[in-house]
């Protein structure tokens, strides 16, 4: 089956002065998977969210099965049997898988619970889920909440499906079992576009590659006659060396040692259980994990956010020359210190920046206390808010743009740059490069080597494993806020990894025992 499921005729969005896309015209076949790549700001999802029914476009016309569409909303979507599933879930946690398939849905018919599992049960069974319909999204692992997303559009009937970055916070895995399901679904007939930065992916799934750049169509490559290389260069509109140099580690010396830490949440359950680790200057420590499995609480104990129960956290001062504690000190205490933490969570301005203010006082947030008059100065942050824009490519208007108005991926760039402009002495970078096209990641990653290269102690946290095997010396693996194992980057492997992400300390201990 190869008819055209969705064609794009010259669409066009705009928001202001900004163009979102201009004169955009590709097309989907039936029994295919298209991936959608392009650089930060470059217009994808706008493009997606216009098929999706989230946006209008302003100019354009969308074609569906040859017949001309009219999308106002997400339900006129689904009417053309396009549904699609979002990088950040929309379930309703204390609601079964069930329950949040069914919900909302238009049923002439008497309501019947039974007769919807038996339906959900039979797209379980048809394309290999392995879902149970009655348990709670509160109990469900990152994968069972996107396969619940993924049959709550089936459900309803859709061919077309749309898949923003669905392999975000997978294991190797889970991946591997997603794109099997995929496949199933593409040999069914049904149209796929998959969104995401993984080139790898990319050439593993698809079949043909859509490329957009600044807002407008580039063109469109078969997968089978393309490289990464080749990809890159058509997002980027230049050659761009795709490798991570990684040195070996020189004048390694340590830097903070974390022992036996435990710390609670607010219910009195163990988010960190018995961690303990050594970070060195000049190296990078990567940390992985599948999400939730306390990275997060690890970096926020370190850095004086969350508060530790047990255990000690001792930072050797390169400064002073001295061996200080970092446990009772406040946050500021600890930045002051060297010790900075850059976390770049799901939602980029719920986290370290103000989405009101542009990017000059966003600079300032990190620097107004050391202000001694009754004026800010602001010639410093405007310097150091013009360096980020130009090394890290932030597509702005200007330095008085509100930083809200600009895309997740360029309002990642100005958190990351803030604070490796800092020169600290341990860096703790979690999911910088969370979003950020191919270009912007590579970039990200050479000013972390440049960081190990002076010496800094470097604690990365990341979701993508090749990255991992690629930047980090050493691997530390955490699994439900105890670590599983750590590694020497240059002799495990991808699987290893995967292995050691879904086991518990438990598991680990057990081995052990046996041993």
């Amino acid at each position: 089956m190869s008819s055209t499921a969705i064609e794009l005729k010259n669409i066009s969005k705009y928001f202001g002065s900004v163009v979102a896309n201009k004169n955009v015209s590709l097309s989907v076949k039936r029994g295919e998977v298209l991936a959608i790549l392009g650089e930060n700001g470059s217009g994808k999802t706008t493009l997606m969210n216009m098929i999706s029914g989230i946006y209008f476009p302003d100019e354009g016309e969308i074609f569906i099965d040859g017949e001309k569409a009219t999308i106002h909303s997400p339900k006129d979507a689904f009417g053309y049997k396009i549904g699609m599933i979002h990088q950040h879930f929309k379930l309703i946690d204390v609601f079964s898988a069930a329950q949040n398939i069914v919900l909302g849905i238009e049923d002439k018919k008497r309501f019947n619970m039974k007769e919807y599992i038996s339906r959900i049960e039979e797209i379980d069974k048809q394309y290999g889920f392995e879902i149970d319909p009655k348990k709670k999204i509160y109990e469900m692992s990152v994968s069972e909440k996107q396969t619940v997303e993924i049959i709550k559009v089936l459900f309803r009937g859709a061919d077309i499906l749309i898949l923003d970055e669905p392999t975000a916070v997978l294991t190797p895995q889970e991946t591997k079992k997603l794109f099997r399901i995929l496949k199933k679904m593409r040999d069914d007939g049904k149209a796929i576009i998959i969104i995401t930065h993984k080139l790898h992916e990319v050439l593993e799934i698809s079949n043909r590659v859509s490329v957009l750049r600044k807002g407008e169509y580039v063109g469109t490559v078969e997968t089978a006659n393309t490289t990464e290389t080749e990809l890159t260069e058509l997002m980027v509109g230049k050659k761009v060396e795709l490798n991570i140099e990684r040195k070996e580690p020189e004048n390694t010396a340590r830097r903070l040692e974390v022992k036996n830490l435990t710390c609670m949440d607010r219910e009195g359950n163990k988010v960190l259980d018995s961690v303990s680790f050594t970070a060195c200057s000049g190296e990078i420590l990567g940390i992985a994990g599948i999400a939730g499995s306390g990275q997060r609480e690890l970096l926020e104990a370190i850095s004086g956010l969350q508060q530790i129960s047990v255990g000690e956290i001792i930072y050797d001062n390169p400064k002073t020359g001295e061996t200080e504690s970092l446990v009772g000190k406040t946050p500021l205490q600890i930045r002051e210190m060297g010790v900075r933490l850059s976390f770049v969570p799901e939602d980029r301005l719920g986290m370290g920046l103000v989405g009101n203010m542009d990017i000059v006082d966003n600079m300032m947030l990190r620097s107004y206390r050391r202000g001694k008059g009754a004026f800010l100065e602001r010639k410093g942050p405007r310097e150091l808010a013009d360096k980020i824009i130009k090394n890290l490519r932030v597509v702005t208007p200007g330095l008085s743009t509100p930083v809200r108005r600009l895309s997740g991926g360029n309002v990642q760039k100005v958190l990351v740059g803030r604070e490796i402009a800092a020169s600290p002495t341990v860096l703790m970078a979690a999911y910088p490069v969370r979003g950020l096209d191919i270009n912007s990641s590579y970039t990200i990653y050479d000013l972390l080597n440049e960081q190990k290269k002076k010496g800094v102690a470097v604690i990365f946290v990341g979701e993508d494993l090749d990255v991992l095997l690629e930047l980090c010396d050493r691997i530390l693996v955490i699994g439900g806020g105890k670590i599983t194992g750590i590694v020497d980057a240059r002799d495990t492997t991808k699987e290893e990894i995967g292995l050691l992400m879904t086991k518990s300390g438990d598991d680990k201990k057990e081995e052990n025992e046996d041993e």
